[in-house]
């Protein structure tokens, strides 16, 4: 057993568990202020309830082994509640254990990014109803198809999903996503857009009404995000080696870079660079580089962030044009800084990318797995969250929205000053 990687695993698990609270307030900062109690709830109940669901079923489904290389039914039934991973196989160089809770932690930050699409008018309940039911048939499936390792008899990991190996079969490379553009940021971006529609569009929506309440809270957030996001891309390497090491070094360059081109674009279009501006742009660099961090020379990665900050600086203006009210622009970072960082590796990775001494093999797959996972994702969380509308009801009264739904939804407020409980 190698005690250093095991560490290391381990460690980059609780990096990116600290994502989820970073992200609650990232998103909490972008809301009103009488929605951020709301708002990062929903972060927190995602904690919660994808940290069972992941143990109880979760694991079972995202990885059967070489059963689950044909797509999102497989379950492997030995795994369910992990009895089957409990101890080492003999040769293991970490415990299985260690990538379990390194990939739950994948797990629960997707569903919590789906959560920004709907703030300020959904209700708590049924979002909890929609993360349970959309982790359950999209994200652990989908998962599977991306990240499916089994346990080889010396314990390391073989095998792979029908994006990754299957696509391999046929077009002689398989799809490279190192850690989740496909299954956590386009999957989520994806879902986001369907809810974005199912939910419409805020009252009073439209550009320049709802502005950020609290822009520390979102410098914060940020912050914790990149911080966790060492784990999140270095530590899907899995080893504490050289590959780990680039990736934690494009996880630098890819959001410096596109922090700059964000404020950039902000000063070029509107005449001032904005603090939401920055840690938007960051976080957009964050997902371009992470299904490319293992695969580009630092250089190229610069290149990826400078595009991912542009294009989704103006990326974010879509929903004004096209009238769906993504309200955390959830679409426009995510599902548009996945799809950059995912077909860019068809030109820029290394030894296969068509700019780099391959060919455009590495591009069709590239675009197979990309536009596989948004359709997938979408219909499904479109006739979920459809189903819970029309149910149970997932939108809040238009009286609660605009008086704000913290104290209605959960009886609290987020800030209460002294002079107003006297």
């Amino acid at each position: 057993m190698d005690q250093g990687n095991t560490a290391f695993i381990l460690i980059a698990a609780a990096l990116v568990l600290l994502m989820t609270p970073g992200l609650a307030f990232f998103y909490g900062g972008l809301v009103k202020a009488k929605s951020v109690i709301s708002m990062m709830m929903m972060s927190f109940g995602a904690l919660g309830l994808i940290g069972v669901l992941w143990v109880l079923y979760g694991y079972a489904i995202a990885f059967p082994g070489s059963s689950g290389t044909l797509g999102p039914w497989s379950i492997d039934g030995a795994a369910v509640g992990l009895t089957s991973v409990l101890e080492p196989a003999e040769g293991a160089t970490y415990p299985p254990l260690a990538f379990v809770a390194f990939q739950a932690t994948f797990a629960i930050i997707t569903v919590a990014l789906v959560s920004g699409a709907i703030a300020d008018r959904a209700k708590f309940g049924a979002w909890m109803i929609f993360a349970g039911v959309w982790a359950t048939v999209v994200y652990f499936p989908v998962a599977s198809w991306v990240f499916n390792f089994g346990l080889a008899d010396d314990g390391s990991f073989e095998y792979g999903g029908w994006i990754t190996h299957g696509l391999q079969d046929v077009f002689g490379v398989g799809a490279i996503d190192f850690a989740g553009g496909t299954a956590v940021h386009i999957n989520a971006g994806a879902a986001a857009l369907a809810l974005a529609l199912v939910l419409g569009k805020r009252v009073g929506f439209q550009k320049g009404v709802h502005v950020p309440h609290n822009p520390p809270f979102v410098l914060l957030g940020a912050g914790l995000l990149w911080f966790g996001w060492f784990g999140f891309n270095a530590g899907s390497e899995l080893a504490a080696d050289n590959t780990a090491a680039l990736a934690f070094v494009n996880t630098i360059a890819a959001p410096a870079a596109a922090l700059l081109a964000w404020l950039l674009v902000e000063k070029i279009k509107d005449g001032k660079p904005t603090s939401v501006g920055a840690a938007s742009g960051a976080v957009a660099g964050l997902v371009a580089i992470t299904p490319a961090c293992g695969s580009l020379d630092p250089v190229w990665a610069i290149v990826l962030g400078l595009i991912a900050g542009a294009v989704c600086a103006l990326a974010i203006e879509l929903k004004y044009k096209l009238g769906f009210d993504d309200s955390l622009d959830v679409v426009g970072i995510h599902l548009v800084g996945g799809l950059i960082g995912t077909l860019y590796l068809g030109f820029f990775a290394r030894g296969t990318g068509l700019f780099m001494g391959g060919d455009a093999s590495q591009l069709i797959v590239q675009a197979i797995a990309a536009f596989a996972v948004l359709a997938y994702s979408f219909v499904v969380a479109f006739v979920i969250g459809f189903a819970i509308e029309k149910t149970i009801g997932f939108r809040v009264k238009n009286e609660d929205e605009i008086a704000g739904i913290d104290t209605v939804v959960h009886g609290e407020a987020g800030y209460v000053l002294e002079d107003a409980k006297a």
